[in-house]
């Protein structure tokens, strides 16, 4: 099956590989990359292995974060001349934590057909299987090396609602982990997902706490790629209990009806005076 290309002057596909286990190729994908003129691979060695194991022969360049604004010319130039480029990274879902923002924004600008192929995300597929909330998160790709941006972006992920989101390396999620209970608090709740897709894919839900003693305590919880997972900051406690209880109670004493004590307690301390009002209910029927 071709490929229609939409564009005459050509397009460039962004092609969704497998994080891990290659069944998770797509029908589609296998489709275009066959069909492309150019690949262009983070990692020619990794990303050639993998289309000879599909059984397609295309010429392939490397395009990583080094080279990648040098060579935005040359491939705009292909482009310009009615080209099908493949775009593919190491794993995944490619501009997620890699390469490829510049070149895509470059076709765009230049008028050329930008076209998705999905597929495999670690960052969907840990958010799918956490057991946190997913109507909100926030994305923070690699945990920073360097020790102030890194606790500066501890300090911000901390204070946040939505849930978050971090890739980290084998070789410094303890020490991760232990800045994280530092910062997150102890009993933040985290989902560890290892090895995503692959044979000894891990995922575990707990405390900061519980995590980074067990990944401490077994070495086999220390080897592959991790996506961390964790839970929002918890909503500040509502004023109902420390603040408005005692309110409602003094005015409902004093004999004032229900909704007149409720909209007094409200402009008080804030807040709505529906909730106000409910609250006033339950304590006249206690």
């Amino acid at each position: 099956m071709s490929i229609e290309v939409s564009n005459d002057k050509g397009c460039l596909y962004v092609v969704a590989t497998p994080i891990g286990n290659l069944g998770d190729m797509s029908r589609r994908a296998i489709e275009v990359l066959s069909d492309a003129d150019l690949v262009l691979a983070e990692d020619t060695r990794h990303s050639g292995r993998l289309l000879r194991h599909l059984g397609i022969e295309r010429p392939l360049l490397a395009l990583h974060e080094h080279n990648e604004r040098e060579r935005l010319a040359g491939i705009l130039e292909r482009l310009a001349q009615g080209q099908r480029i493949a775009l593919v990274s190491d794993a995944g879902t490619p501009l997620i934590s890699d390469p490829g923002y510049p070149l895509v924004r470059a076709c765009h600008e230049a008028g050329y057909g930008v076209s998705p192929i999905p597929g495999p995300s670690a960052l969907i597929a840990a958010l799918c299987v956490s057991g946190l909330p997913t109507d909100q998160f926030e994305f923070r790709g690699f945990v920073p090396r360097r020790e102030s941006t890194r606790h500066s972006l501890f300090e911000t992920a901390a204070r946040a609602n939505a849930t978050q989101v971090l890739y980290e390396s084998s070789h410094r999620i303890v020490e991760t982990l232990g800045e994280m209970r530092a910062f997150f608090g102890a009993e933040r709740q985290l989902t560890l997902c290892r090895e995503l897709t692959k044979l000894h894919e891990t995922v575990r839900m707990g405390s900061l706490d519980e995590l980074t003693e067990w990944v401490r305590s077994d070495p086999n919880q220390r080897k592959g790629e991790f996506v961390l997972v964790v839970a929002g900051a918890p909503a500040p406690e509502s004023p109902q209990d420390d603040v408005l209880d005692p309110v409602l109670r003094v005015l409902l004493e004093e004999g004032l009806p229900v909704r007149q004590a409720a909209g007094i307690a409200a402009r008080l301390v804030g807040g709505k005076k529906n909730q106000a009002y409910q609250r006033a209910i339950q304590i006249r029927q206690e």
